[in-house]
């Protein structure tokens, strides 16, 4: 028994001794890089199949080249394009239909989130020539399928260049800053239908359809610009806030042969959230969706006469949630996903828009559509079956029959498939495993190769001072909420720690996952070695859990999402090892308005708050994103009021620091000066930090790790 004790006592100062010998991480290597996963970039399959191209950047040299792998061997077969000589230095590519040009951009300007101006050029790949598409940044272009023409849009109208005569066409004429947009979206289709490019070629590039936006009527929205000048200036631009008026959106047909421009009459349509083309040249898709976002609506438009046909309606008691997943298939049959059955799920309709079959079944969702292989009557789909917290990779007949799981690994899959679906590369990763890139068979899964991984940064991170995400689950409000904790280094259950939790809880959001780790989880180790105890749950409200968890707060944003955070923190505080006396909470956006609602509706339960760019009133967000969840405020208006934290700042008890980029063209800094307004006149001590002409994400050199130096301080002194 003593030689035992011995041995105990040996080991305990061998594990403390080995604990202390490692490093701890900073501020300085989180955000300057020093943890930078390997990726495969802009990996695209080629026709063939058999052949897939990657995007690489040498970063010593400034130089960037687009190399074609084989799938089989995953050698590289040649570089088809590299900068240097003639070809600048691109940081993204495209390829024609038929493969036979590529645009490359360069000199990128980015706008807003997904909105870029570029300097653009075509490169023939068999004759290597170069073509500047235009001398001027211009955004969006896009090669017809046969490579011949490239259309694009400068200052708000549509162009097309003839590649083999240089001769360049505007489509139209209209186009005016603040008022008349054609081919690309407004701000809030941008941000909320996520596309930027509003304008598609047709299957033999006869024809190319395109949205018109006319913002005439759109409330103006300005921010100062402080910059480096003796004067700032205002940047302008038109924002709907919710429950004003939005840009009325028309489509257009544009014949490339005449030259001639048509409109098509959708009716009372409010919104066109998506465009597509199906192989038939003659024949777009066309989804509308009405402002309360309940009912949408898939039209098939007749590009001969531009005749108009209800496809297809999807309606849902709350929201239909807007995607990409529709494909075609060759003979315009469609795949199509909806939560009706209460899951998202695969659907297989007619090409006249008779369902034929619910692909897939049960209480789980869908959460990737890969496509759909005609030759092996398969479908390809990501879901969360294995697990709510967990993705992987699927294969499925049309009639729903001989479904098989392609990934073998516990953790987050997801798949890129060839162009024919004879393999698929699988990107891996757990909480436990950064990225894994691997090569297998698309028929049953089977691994034919290690590609690439990231052992290299997991044999560094070794010598760092790491604490295991433990997940699990916690009952909350009748309901089992998803959970991860992070336990302090040297962890003693005799202890008692302080408690921090983050989360962003939007809708459909999931922060508890079994993936590999990003910047914040990187600043979680940290306080996890400095003694603190780090929690994350997803409470009602957030994702892949099903319709009706997911849509539960509809008209009543964060009010059971608070509940829901300030009830786990008193659970998590009735541990022994957790001071109930020291517990915070933290979170971005959404999650910065969460923070501050639970400091304050929760003042008996937590002692300190950091919101990052809060939303503080629903009132003050785009019309989108705020009405699809609430509807508008002459509809809802105690929804919008009864959880917007600036009219209950007398409730403030802990200490809160408030962060924001005056530059936020997305969450306003409006939404923290009315708060640090409210907070001050009720004579509320906090602290409140504003970064200069950042955006949301306030980065941008040393932006990042200043902003992280504040909180850490913050959550040190206070917590």
């Amino acid at each position: 028994m003593g030689n035992k004790f011995l041995i105990y006592l040996f080991a305990l100062g061998f594990l403390t001794l080995s604990q202390a010998q490692k490093k701890k991480i900073t501020l300085e290597e989180i955000w300057r890089g020093s943890f930078r996963t390997e990726y495969m970039d802009a990996l695209r399959s080629m026709k063939n199949g058999e052949d897939y191209t990657i995007l690489n950047y040498d970063r010593s040299s400034g130089t960037s080249s687009l190399d074609k792998y084989n799938y089989q061997t995953s050698e590289k077969l040649e570089t088809i394009v590299a900068s240097g000589g003639s070809v600048p230095y691109f940081s993204s590519y495209e390829f024609s239909g038929d493969e036979s040009q590529i645009i490359l951009a360069t000199e990128i300007e980015p706008i807003f989130r997904h909105s870029r101006l570029g300097i653009y050029y075509v490169y023939d790949v068999a004759t290597k020539n170069i073509t500047k598409i235009s001398d001027v940044k211009i955004q969006e272009p896009s090669l017809s399928p046969d490579g011949a023409k490239v259309a694009y849009v400068y200052d708000n109208n549509i162009y097309t260049l003839d590649i083999a005569s240089k001769t360049t066409k505007q489509i139209t004429s209209d186009g005016n800053k603040g008022t008349i947009i054609n081919g690309i979206t407004d701000w809030v289709y941008e941000e909320e239908f996520a596309f930027v490019r509003a304008f598609a070629w047709n299957s033999d590039g006869s024809k190319i359809a395109f949205l018109r936006f006319d913002e005439t009527n759109v409330p103006h929205f300005s921010m100062d610009v402080f910059g480096e000048n003796l004067y700032p200036f205002q940047y302008e631009f038109k924002y709907p806030k919710a429950g004003e008026e939005n840009a009325s959106v028309s489509l257009h047909m544009y014949d490339v042969a005449s030259g001639n421009t048509s409109d098509v009459d959708l009716g009372d349509t409010y919104y066109i959230p998506r465009i597509k083309w199906k192989h038939n040249p003659n024949e777009l898709s066309v989804q509308t969706i009405n402002r309360h976002q309940n009912h949408l609506k898939m039209y098939t438009v007749d590009a001969t006469n531009n005749a108009v046909s209800l496809l297809l309606e999807d309606t849902d008691a709350a929201y239909v949630d807007i995607t990409d997943d529709l494909t075609f298939l060759d003979d315009d049959s469609f795949i199509w996903t909806s939560e009706r059955d209460g899951y998202n799920h695969i659907y297989w309709y007619a090409k006249d828009g008779q369902l034929k079959n619910q692909v897939t079944k049960g209480p789980w969702d869908v959460t990737r559509y890969y496509g759909y292989d005609s030759k092996r009557k398969k479908i390809y789909y990501q879901s969360v079956e294995n697990g709510s917290i967990k993705r992987d990779v699927y294969s499925i007949s049309t009639n729903g029959k001989k479904k098989k799981r392609l990934s073998t690994k516990e953790g987050t899959n997801s798949a890129a498939f060839s162009a024919d679906f004879s393999y698929f590369i699988n990107t891996y990763s757990s909480a436990t495993t950064p990225y894994e890139f691997s090569l297998h068979q698309a028929a049953d899964g089977k691994l034919l190769k290690e590609i690439v991984n990231n052992s290299a940064l997991l044999q560094k991170l070794a010598g760092y001072d790491m604490n295991p995400k433990e997940f699990s689950t916690i009952e909350i409000n009748g309901n089992d909420l998803n959970m991860y904790i992070i336990k302090p280094s040297n962890f003693d259950p005799n202890k008692k720690y302080p408690l921090l939790m983050f989360q962003y809880s939007g809708p459909g959001s999931q922060r508890v996952s079994d993936r590999w780790l990003n910047g914040n989880d990187y600043w979680h180790q940290l306080l996890a070695s400095e003694g603190y105890i780090i929690a994350c749950v997803d409470g009602r409200g957030t994702g892949y859990k099903g319709r009706d968890f997911k849509k539960v707060t509809y008209m009543n944003l964060v009010k059971y999402e608070t509940e829901d955070q300030i009830a786990a923190a008193k659970k998590l505080s009735e541990l022994p090892f957790v001071d109930e006396t020291r517990t915070g909470i933290w979170g971005w956006s959404y999650g910065g308005h969460m923070s501050t609602n639970c400091l304050l509706k929760g003042n008996d339960t937590f002692e300190m708050a950091i919101a990052v760019a809060p939303v503080t009133s629903w009132r003050f967000y785009d019309t989108i994103y705020t009405e699809r969840f609430m509807r508008t405020p002459a509809e809802n208006p105690s929804g919008y009021d009864d959880n917007s934290p600036f009219n209950y700042p007398e409730l403030l008890k802990g200490k809160y620091l408030m962060v924001h980029g005056s530059g936020d063209d997305n969450v306003h800094v409006q939404n923290s000066m009315r708060m640090i307004e409210a907070l001050v006149q009720a004579n509320k001590d906090f602290d409140w930090a504003i970064y200069p002409d950042k955006n949301h994400g306030i980065y941008g050199g040393n932006t990042r790790l200043h902003l992280f130096s504040k909180m850490t301080k913050f959550v040190k002194e206070n917590l």
